[in-house]
């Protein structure tokens, strides 16, 4: 994968993902920048939960099973020194559906433990859970 990233004013810097979407990344007016769009730590939370999330509904979407609604909420901690990288991430995986608890449970495992490449490519403790159709918070081991 190639991509390039130019730099526009300020903190700001724009790309062209191969894919052909345009995306700008900057930083707040605390440090320079203008707001103009997301920071860089914002999207990588946002690839890591991308990432697992399209793993998860590809894998139901091929078991046949009913995903109605599904959303993620992700948390990330950071170190307090420089280079403040993220030391833990945790997702919470809230699905509803028609769907057997167990087949869920695979589907979220397939992903944590083998496809997602992005939350693969980070040197933080991943942690997980989930919610099936507003029931308990399960804890993913």
């Amino acid at each position: 994968m190639h991509l390039q990233v130019n730099w526009k004013q300020g903190m700001a810097f724009q790309t062209t993902t191969p894919s052909g979407h345009d995306v700008t990344l900057d930083a707040g007016e605390d440090v320079g920048g203008l707001n103009t769009g997301p920071r860089p730590t914002e999207m990588l939370l946002q690839a890591t939960a991308a990432c697992t999330g399209i793993d998860i509904v590809s894998i139901l979407h091929k078991m046949r099973l009913p995903l109605e609604r599904f959303e993620m909420k992700i948390d990330g901690v950071r170190a307090t020194e420089h280079p403040k990288k993220f030391t833990a991430i945790h997702i919470l995986y809230v699905l509803d559906g028609d769907m057997p608890e167990e087949r869920v449970r695979r589907a979220i495992e397939l992903s944590v433990d083998r496809y997602c490449s992005v939350s693969h490519s980070l040197n933080a403790t991943m942690t997980y859970s989930y919610q099936l159709n507003g029931g308990e918070v399960v804890p993913f081991t």
